[in-house]
């Protein structure tokens, strides 16, 4: 128990850090808040993959993603960290993050497969940011849902990342066979990027991993895929 209160305050420390960097970033250097914001998004999310190694019991990463989740919701009440809330879109995306990582986590702790944690938030940290920078960067195929603008190559991105993360889980960590691994990937892959098409004001960061939560506990009640 002392080894998982150690690594949760450490880790709680390298937080701290990466936020603090992010508005060292932002104010010093005049990095945009959108990409300050990406490279926070990007790098709590590798972060969060220790999780599970690191800490044992769902209650310390409970009072770790609270903390942060109060801290996150003080510093857009009192107008600080700018370098994740100095943006002039509206979005929840920040404060839903800690929340999406303890119910990832959560999952993992009851079904005992890394799997059900690293699949959603590796989608999520690494297939939403390159959804964004693709559909800036090169933006082809511009369709509306619900009034916010997509782009197809921004979504033909996250469906491509999220296909070789899953793949690259389920026959790496799992030892899914192939052909069960590929069939899971594209339905994994293809419900996330609805997710993302159909989401705006930052509640991706709930239902991407949500979704892929949804298909991974079907895919292993039904037909039991590890």
């Amino acid at each position: 128990m002392s080894e998982n209160i150690i690594h949760t305050f450490c880790l709680a420390g390298v937080f701290l850090i990466l936020f603090s960097s992010a508005e060292i970033l932002y104010y010093k250097f005049k990095v945009r808040a959108e990409l300050t914001r990406k490279y926070v998004h990007l790098s709590t999310g590798l972060l969060t993959l220790l999780f599970p190694p690191l800490i044992k019991d769902q209650w310390l990463v409970l009072l770790l993603c609270s903390s942060f989740f109060i801290i996150l919701i003080l510093s857009i009440k009192l107008k600080l960290l700018q370098s994740i809330n100095g943006i002039s879109r509206k979005t929840r995306g920040s404060i839903l993050y800690p929340i999406i990582v303890y119910g990832c986590f959560l999952v993992f702790d009851h079904f005992g497969q890394l799997v059900l944690y690293y699949t959603p938030i590796l989608i999520l940290a690494i297939s939403d940011p390159i959804a964004a920078l693709v559909g800036k960067s090169w933006a082809k195929g511009k369709y509306k849902t619900f009034g916010q603008t997509k782009t197809l190559s921004g979504s033909g991105g996250f469906l491509i990342s999220s296909l070789i993360i899953c793949l690259s889980l389920f026959i790496g960590l799992e030892s899914i066979p192939l052909f069960k691994a590929i069939i899971i990937s594209f339905a994994v892959a293809f419900t996330t990027t609805l997710a993302e098409a159909l989401s705006h004001k930052g509640y991706d960061n709930f239902t991407i991993p949500a979704a892929a939560l949804s298909i991974l506990i079907f895919f292993n009640h039904y037909y039991n895929f590890v």
